[in-house]
């Protein structure tokens, strides 16, 4: 019943964002407690073969059957001595029977972490199969179920899952070690070589090209498409889902992670029937917390400890009448919740702790009592499910065999990360632009470049409103503030699912969500049709 409030399209662009913030580094998805980086070492990894296993399929796909092919295999990229520096694993589905490629988009998708392999993409969302899970509940123990993907997006597109490297089977080889590849700038050239050496062995450099990241994902697309496009590939679209695109440090004082993360907490609440809005639509619910996040709640916020007490009060009311928290607790709390202690709090009553990626998935804690959830269930909800999952299609569907570990999550890869960025040059004298410095990752700065160049890129942002990880109002903020002029504005898209993090957990989620795509791909490339 819950999830029938959430059938609806929120409004598109969104210009009218004015949160003065950015998300914390602590968003970053899948690629914490994982052990030290390896030390590097003067020995050279031996460069292996690159390996191919093709296997051809079929499945009934909207009453209609489709035929296509499964490659598992690996390609060697080449760092600047060009000399092999990089093994890269990747599962690729193609169309059988395509006689003009040109018709035929290319889609490259890819998880986050940064240190996530593509695994979670692979078994969930528009693949050709699916592994079924018992979301928002606990999955449990093997056995579990593959079945054949009504939502697939095979019928618009080919589709390359790609593993960075470190992750899954994808090694650092030669002379390299991970710390070639850990870093926001060292993963967009690994990922640049490959799609260029990709689409070059596969003969696909005039197909429609679209890149599909979730999570650190999204900030691997929004820079990797200007340099794409930098190097003469040009990109029809990129699916943007649960997104982040400018990482800082949390500075003492940084009030932008509260008002970022209120209208999820207004989503989450609504959800579980804490906040009560007779006569008034989820639509017209989020909007009002919106305005509020961005005026009076970050006005407040702004005037820190000299906030007048009167003001306080009501500015806690406010939030309490939105999140389903206490007025008490809110005040406790200096009128800033974090996303921790909000999964702790909304259910104590209940005895339950909410899930960070979705906060649909509900658990016990050991302690009633505490400040923060011990465990995350919409993590360890469905994991077990997509690492055994993976491993057995692999083997018996796509008969691929490596000697290698799958790393779902690469050793050390997220510790180890550098997040600087050297941003797109400016425009200077004589046309040349002018190199810039080094800083914390902020890559909408290069969507927009990539946009600027290209007036017929389309950006497509998919959104679950109840992801605590990535919160929808700081991604509407980020893709506000890309300075773009107003013919450019109207390639960025929104849509807005009753579902988490991982969007496609929600099976009804999913099935929006491939409409969505279906529609957004006949547009970005009409070939497609």
């Amino acid at each position: 019943m819950r999830n029938d409030r959430w059938r609806f399209i929120f409004p598109s662009l969104l210009c009218a964002v004015t949160l003065v913030a950015a998300a914390p580094s602590a968003f970053a998805q899948r690629g914490s407690g994982a052990p030290a980086a390896p030390a590097a070492t003067t020995e050279a990894t031996p460069v292996p073969p690159e390996t191919s296993v093709v296997t051809d399929h079929e499945f009934t796909l909207d009453g209609k059957t489709l035929r296509y092919a499964a490659t598992a295999g690996t390609l060697l990229i080449d760092g600047t001595d060009e000399k092999p520096y990089g093994s890269i694993f990747y599962v690729a589905y193609t169309q059988t029977g395509v006689t003009d490629l040109r018709t035929r988009p290319l889609t490259f998708l890819y998880n986050g972490g940064p240190g996530s392999a593509s695994m979670w993409l692979h078994m969930g969302s528009v693949g050709p199969v699916r592994v079924e899970t018992s979301s928002p509940e606990a999955t449990g123990a093997a056995p579990y179920q593959i079945v054949p993907n009504q939502y697939s997006l095979l019928d618009k597109s080919d589709l390359v899952f790609v593993d960075a490297p470190g992750t899954g089977f994808s090694r650092a080889v030669g002379k390299a070690t991970i710390r070639d590849f850990a870093g926001t700038d060292q993963d967009v050239q690994a990922f640049l070589k490959f799609i260029q050496r990709y689409i070059g062995v596969n003969h696909r450099w005039n197909s429609p090209r679209f890149l599909y990241g979730e999570s650190y994902g999204t900030t691997r697309s929004a820079a990797l498409v200007d340099a794409l496009e930098s190097g003469g590939v040009s990109v029809n679209g990129v699916i943007l889902m649960s997104t982040i695109l400018n990482y800082f440090t949390m500075a003492p004082g940084s009030d932008a992670v509260f008002i970022g993360n209120l209208p999820s907490y207004a989503a989450i609440a609504w959800h579980y029937e804490k906040v009560s809005y007779k006569g008034k639509d989820p639509t017209a619910f989020l909007n009002e917390v919106r305005a509020f996040a961005r005026g009076p709640y970050a006005e407040a916020l702004a005037q820190g400890h000299n906030l007048p007490p009167a003001q306080a009060d009501a500015i806690a009311a406010k939030v309490a009448g939105y999140t389903g928290l206490s007025e008490q607790f809110v005040k406790e709390a200096n009128l800033r919740v974090s996303p921790t202690r909000f999964r702790k709090e909304l259910m104590r009553g209940q005895g339950l702790i909410l899930g960070r990626y979705d906060a649909r998935f509900e658990g016990t804690d050991i302690d009633a009592a505490g400040e923060n959830p011990s465990y995350d269930p919409s993590s360890t909800g469905i994991t077990g499910a997509f690492v055994s999952a993976f491993h057995d299609y692999l083997d018996r569907e796509l008969k691929y065999a490596s000697a290698e570990t799958y790393y779902p999550s690469g050793p050390g890869i997220n510790q180890a990360w550098d997040h600087s960025h050297r941003p797109p040059a400016t425009g200077g004298g004589g046309g040349f632009g002018q190199p810039q410095p080094l800083r914390d990752a902020y890559v909408a700065g290069d969507l927009a470049d990539a946009m600027r160049k290209d007036p017929r890129l389309k950006v497509l942002s998919v959104n679950g409103l109840f992801d605590l990880a990535t919160p929808f109002f700081i991604t509407e903020f980020d893709l506000a503030h890309m300075e773009l002029a107003p013919k450019l504005r109207q390639n960025i898209e929104f849509r807005y699912y009753p579902s988490g993090h991982m969007i496609y957990l929600n099976v009804d989620a999913l099935k929006q969500l491939k409409a969505d795509l279906a529609d957004f791909y006949t547009r970005a490339a009409p070939s497609s049709r």
